[in-house]
């Protein structure tokens, strides 16, 4: 005889169920993440609750639970307030619920409550995790070390096209008022929920193949909830900002939003259009350092300018002086032999009644030398006389 005892299946699910039953009677908090979120056209929400090892991500647990429509407007809506977004995947959540357990559906939890306050302290909880680790990686200061170029012009954009914040980029920068001229390439990636991450990292990657085609990398979304914007604290996505060869500026959400990629950038903004104002700024002020040197270059020349004038005109007087003096001489001398040649002439002398005695055409003045037979000229005032040597008495004491 077969002693063994037999359920039937629904015998067993009734004895599971009622174990359970009489087991959990009280509604209890259970910690999980929401690995899939759907919301049928009744507004009841099904979810599909998992838990997994930290270190490895193995699937550890895994259980349905549902949010009744009745239910779920007043808790997504009080979710909603607080975290800024609608419960969804990969959100981790702490829930209060009751135990269920179907004979025909299974086990299942009945979600009474919510607590947004724990999945906004996760998330933080998260956030410095990766900022501990990226720190003992020696990653925050990585990308900042880089060089921006003195003029960065030439500009890879990652933003969503259709986003305000993007168009608000474009705009205020092409727009400014000084005319620079910017080159920007728009790589488009999503900006928020969990696809983000690996999307901006795909068009890190995809610039990274064209890299010197741009001076900089921009990374802008304008403002939106905390749930929003975590995308941007995921580690993969701020250890490639880190690492990557180009400067990253970031321009992302409103003054209360600082996330890990601003961390690692070469430097952030709160907003895309502060973003552009930074770019634009730098210009500007390049701009005004050029019309400054510009200013001072033709102070300095004209400074100089009235300083070698002043030289010329010194120069002229000194020239001026030393030509007057050296006239002056010169005449001076000219004058002194005037005076000598006047002296010298044989009229001068025979003016002042005395005779002049040429021998072959050249004065003298002693006859010690003559001999007879040769012919002398004698200049009188008013003739000239020419005479034969007869002979030639030398006096001793002549006068």
């Amino acid at each position: 005889m077969d002693d063994r005892k037999l359920y039937t299946l629904y015998q067993l699910q009734s004895e599971i169920s009622e174990v359970l039953a009489d087991n959990f009677t009280d509604s209890l908090w259970v910690r999980s993440e929401v690995s899939e979120c759907s919301v049928n056209r009744s507004g009841h929400c099904y979810l599909t609750l998992v838990e997994k090892e930290e270190e490895s991500g193995r699937l550890l647990a895994k259980c349905a639970a549902v949010i009744w429509a009745q239910t779920y407007r007043i808790l997504s809506a009080h979710f909603r307030s607080i975290t800024g977004s609608d419960i969804v995947a990969g959100m981790n959540v702490l829930l209060k619920v009751q135990v269920n357990y179907s004979e025909l559906y299974g086990l299942s939890l009945n979600v009474r409550d919510i607590d947004p306050s724990f999945t906004i302290g996760n998330l933080e909880l998260e956030r410095k995790k990766t900022i501990a680790h990226l720190s003992e990686q020696g990653m925050m200061e990585l990308n900042s070390a880089l060089e921006l170029p003195r003029l960065p012009r030439r500009l890879a954009v990652i933003s969503a096209e259709t986003a305000a914040g993007y168009r608000d980029f474009i705009q205020h920068l092409h727009g400014n008022i000084y005319g620079f001229v910017f080159v920007t390439t728009l790589f488009s990636a999503p900006m928020q929920g969990v696809e983000a991450p690996a999307g901006i990292i795909a068009a890190l990657d995809t610039i990274a193949q064209r890299i010197e085609e741009f001076d900089a990398v921009l990374i802008l979304r304008g403002g939106g909830s905390v749930m929003d914007l975590v995308c941007f604290d995921d580690y993969d996505l701020a250890l490639n900002v880190a690492q990557f060869p180009l400067p990253v500026l970031t321009g992302i959400g409103h003054d209360k939003d600082y996330h890990v990629i601003d961390m690692v950038a070469w430097h952030n903004l709160k907003t895309p259009t502060a973003l552009a104002d930074f770019l634009i700024e730098i210009f500007a002020r390049e701009e005004q350092a050029v019309s400054s040197l510009i200013y001072r270059l033709k102070l300095a020349l004209k400074s100089k300018s009235h300083r070698e004038l002043a030289l010329f005109d010194n120069m002229k007087v000194r020239i001026r002086s030393v030509i007057s003096i050296k006239a002056s001489e010169a005449l001076r001398k000219v004058d002194l032999l005037q005076a000598r040649l006047v002296a010298t002439d044989p009229r001068t002398l025979i003016a002042k009644g005395y005779l002049v005695v040429l021998k072959d055409g050249r004065r003298i003045a002693s006859g010690a030398d003559l001999l007879p037979g040769q012919r002398l000229k004698v200049m009188f005032s008013d003739a000239v006389v020419e005479c034969e040597v007869i002979s030639n008495e030398i006096k001793n004491n002549a006068i």
